[in-house]
């Protein structure tokens, strides 16, 4: 029996995380569920699972969860999440909080032993250089969670790093791959949040339209697989079907296919080195009949070379970056700034940072912070305030 603390269990990544559970009952038992704020599908959840702890981050959110008088012991704040996340019996945490304040919990997670289901990528962009080391210290295992490094780690498979020409991610190009660059400037959030093949939160959709997911994950793949970003590329691949491709030195290519659906993932990392049975539907290539592929267009997406000019800069660059971009993300959302300006503020932000070594998380949390506070005042100046 593995006991999991869910971090993050009424995302997306969350409530599928729970669906495997809840099929592989004998296997799993939930000791710790956390959330931002959604309490209302969190007590469902607890009535559920029956969890020993849950923890809110919004205090706000904790309040209205007591009222609700369930069963069980309730955390709040980063220290709630914390707590949820070192709980004393727990084998491995799924990492799943959206953003950066996934990145602390996470850490001590791994500080306290815990093997890591990740799918919170911002832990290893924001501090990746504290991250893995620590990991390797402990003994602990990351397992990714998202479909294109559960895709990159299934074709390696173990094989020697130093066969590998290069590792392949593939994106589908969101909503907005055939829209001419010059009609981005006029789409709106909600022509954005429809992405044509995943079902996602509202940050990832956003992140997948611009491309900026697809960077972060290169800089994930960076610190999961070890290898110079130089070895590190980005395709499109309209359908969705082939997750990642490894092509090796001898020319051979090898890739991971499956419907899009983020149970595949999930349970790999849950169920490894086993596999589940039907986790998902079976691949019928005949009636996909068409795999295409196009290489990124830099002005239509540019914010993937941010990603790249950030994690070259090293340091706490790629946290810049993140934290700038959740900000502009959000600022979108909020119909504050146009499609097109997220890259700008993201890129402006950047350009006024000096880059730190990012010795500590602290210090990391300090340069995250700084780049919020500067993002947050860019979006005010193109927003006429």
């Amino acid at each position: 029996m593995k006991r999991l603390s869910i971090l993050g269990s009424t995302g997306s990544i969350g409530r599928n995380t729970l669906e495997v559970i809840s099929r592989h009952r004998d296997r799993f038992s939930v000791k710790a569920l956390a959330v931002r704020n959604n309490v209302q599908m969190l007590e469902e959840q607890i009535r559920e699972f029956n969890p020993e702890v849950v923890a809110v981050y919004d205090a706000s959110a904790a309040e209205s969860l007591k009222k609700m008088n369930p069963p069980v012991e309730i955390l709040e704040g980063e220290q709630g999440l914390i707590d949820a996340a070192t709980l004393d019996g727990t084998d491995m945490v799924v990492s799943a909080i959206v953003g950066s304040p996934g990145l602390v919990p996470t850490y001590e997670a791994i500080k306290s032993g815990k093997d890591i289901a990740l799918a919170t990528k911002e832990a290893l962009v924001m501090a990746g250089h504290l991250v893995m080391p620590e990991a390797s210290r402990r003994g602990v295992r990351i397992l990714p969670v998202d479909s294109e490094h559960s895709a990159v780690f299934q074709c390696l498979d173990g094989r020697d790093m130093e066969e590998v020409e290069k590792i392949v991610l593939t994106a589908s190009g969101g909503p907005f791959r055939t829209k001419s660059v010059q009609a981005l400037r006029k789409v709106t959030p909600a022509e954005a949040l429809n992405h044509p093949n995943w079902d996602m939160g509202r940050k990832i959709t956003i992140d997948s339209a611009t491309l900026m997911n697809k960077g972060l994950e290169v800089i994930e793949a960076y610190w999961l697989f070890n290898v110079p970003v130089e070895k590190i590329g980005v395709i499109l691949h309209p359908q969705s079907i082939i997750h990642s491709m490894v092509r090796f030195i001898d020319g051979s290519v090898i890739s991971q296919m499956s419907v899009p659906d983020m149970k595949g993932p999930i349970s790999y990392a849950l169920s490894y080195p086993e596999r589940f049975r039907n986790v998902l539907p079976s691949l019928d290539l005949a009636s996909i009949r068409e795999l295409t592929f196009e290489e990124p267009d830099p002005e239509r997406y540019p914010s993937l070379a941010l990603t790249y000019k950030a994690l070259r800069s090293g340091g706490t660059m790629p946290c810049v970056l993140n934290a700038a971009n959740e900000v502009a993300v959000e600022a979108f959302l909020n119909e504050e700034i146009v499609f097109t300006e997220i890259f700008r503020v993201v890129s402006d932000t950047m350009a006024e940072h000096g880059v730190l070594r990012g010795e500590t998380i602290q210090e990391v949390i300090r340069a995250s912070d700084w780049a919020k506070k500067r993002a947050a005042e860019f979006v005010m100046d193109r927003n006429g305030k």
